[in-house]
C-alpha cells in the first residue's frame, strides 16, 4: 500500500514538473509574440501603412467588413496550424502568422490613436495591469475557469453580430460596448490561463500561446478603443 502511494506521488510530481515546463514554454512563446507584435506595429506605423489602411477603409463601410473577414480566415488558419501540427516549427509558424495578422488589423487603430497624445502608452499600461491581475487571479485562486467556455462562445457570437450589424448599418457601438468587451476579454484571459495551467496538451506550447495572445490582443484593442472614446468625449 505504501509502495503504491509512493509511486502515485512520484507520478503526480513528475506530471506537475512536466506541466510547469509547458507553462514556462508557453509564456516564453507569448513573450516573443508580444515583442514581435510591438516591433511589427512600430514598423507598420512609421511606414505609413496604418494611415493608408484608414483611407482604404474610409472609402466604403464594407471594406472594413471584408478586412475583418480576411482576419477571421487567417486567424482560423493560424489556430489550426498551431493546434494540429505535430512539428514544433509548424506550430510556431502558425503563431507567427497570427501575430502578423494582428499587427495588420491593429495598424489603422494605432494610426488613429497616434493623433491623441499619450493614449497608446496609457492603454498599454492599463492592459498590462489588467492582464497581470487576471493571471494572478487564475494562478492564486487555484480555480478551474473552464466553465467559462460556453458563456464565452455565446458572448463572442453576440459581440460578432453586434459588430457586423454596426458596420452594415453605419452606427457606432459606443463606449459601453468597449467596456463590456473589456470584461469579455478578461473572461477569455481567465479561461485561457486556466486551460494552460491544467488542460492544454503538453506538446503544443505555441498553440496555447496563440490563444492567450489572441485574448491579450482583444483586451488591448478594446482598452485602446475605450481610452480613445473617453478622451474624445472630453
Amino acid at each position: 500500500m505504501n509502495e503504491f502511494l509512493s509511486s502515485a506521488g512520484v507520478a503526480q510530481e513528475a506530471g506537475s514538473v512536466t506541466r510547469s515546463r509547458f507553462v514556462v514554454k508557453t509564456y516564453a512563446y507569448l513573450s516573443g509574440a508580444i515583442l514581435a507584435f510591438a516591433l511589427l506595429s512600430f514598423v507598420l506605423y512609421f511606414s505609413g501603412f496604418g494611415n493608408a489602411m484608414l483611407k482604404v477603409i474610409a472609402a466604403s463601410q464594407y471594406v472594413w467588413l471584408l478586412f475583418l473577414g480576411g482576419f477571421a480566415v487567417v486567424g482560423w488558419l493560424a489556430s489550426s496550424i498551431a493546434d494540429k501540427a505535430r512539428d514544433n516549427m509548424a506550430q510556431t509558424a502558425g503563431l507567427g502568422l497570427y501575430v502578423i495578422a494582428e499587427a495588420v488589423i491593429f495598424s489603422p487603430l494605432f494610426a488613429l490613436a497616434a493623433h491623441m497624445p499619450g493614449v497608446i502608452p496609457v492603454a498599454v499600461f492599463a492592459t498590462a495591469l489588467l492582464i497581470g491581475g487576471l493571471t494572478w487571479t487564475a494562478i492564486s485562486s487555484k480555480k478551474d475557469f473552464s466553465f467559462l467556455g460556453g458563456m464565452l462562445r455565446i458572448g463572442g457570437l453576440i459581440a460578432l453580430g453586434a459588430i457586423v450589424t454596426s458596420i452594415v448599418f453605419g452606427f457606432s457601438l459606443g463606449i459601453w460596448f468597449s467596456a463590456v468587451m473589456i470584461l469579455f476579454a478578461g473572461g477569455c484571459i481567465l479561461y485561457d490561463t486556466s486551460a494552460i495551467l491544467r488542460h492544454y496538451p503538453l506538446d503544443r506550447p505555441a498553440g496555447a500561446a496563440l490563444h492567450l495572445f489572441a485574448s491579450v490582443a482583444l483586451m488591448l484593442w478594446y482598452v485602446l478603443r475605450f481610452a480613445m472614446q473617453f478622451m474624445s468625449d472630453d
